[in-house]
């Protein structure tokens, strides 16, 4: 997607917390974004990803910690998932777990990124950047 118009982007935020959800909405307006969509946790996130009639997102934040189905399962779950189609989409973990062999995991599972709570829109928008291979002009 390089060069691509941030604005057009249509992230799927997925948190347990409404007040994070929030947050995180806040953030992606601050950088730009305002197509979001959002769920509770991975399997409200699954099931509006498996929706024939849904937007599909072209990037998923998710928080790792969740009552169910939690971000690594959510995360799995979509690139096992060969027919959904957004099993590519690329997908950032949020979490306040500082164990980086917790976000080794993630990242085997396929996140793009982990990102250790509290962040900043700068920090986000750097992590949106590289997730969907954004590029600059020199």
């Amino acid at each position: 997607m390089a060069g691509t118009d941030l604005s057009m982007l249509r992230v799927l935020v997925v948190d347990d917390q409404s007040t994070m959800r929030s947050i995180i909405r806040t953030l992606l307006k601050q950088v730009g974004i305002d197509k979001v969509d959002d769920a509770v946790n991975g399997e409200e996130a699954l099931s509006w990803l498996k929706n024939p009639h849904a937007k599909y997102p072209d990037l998923i934040i998710t928080d790792l910690y969740m009552d169910g189905m939690d971000g690594t399962e959510l995360c799995n779950a979509i690139r096992r998932d060969v027919k959904l189609p957004s099993n590519l989409t690329p997908i950032i973990i949020l979490t306040g777990d500082q164990d980086e062999m917790m976000h080794e995991v993630c990242r085997q599972l396929g996140a793009a990124s982990v990102l250790t709570k509290p962040i900043t829109g700068q920090e986000l928008l750097e992590e949106i950047q590289t997730a969907i291979g954004y590029t600059t002009a020199a």
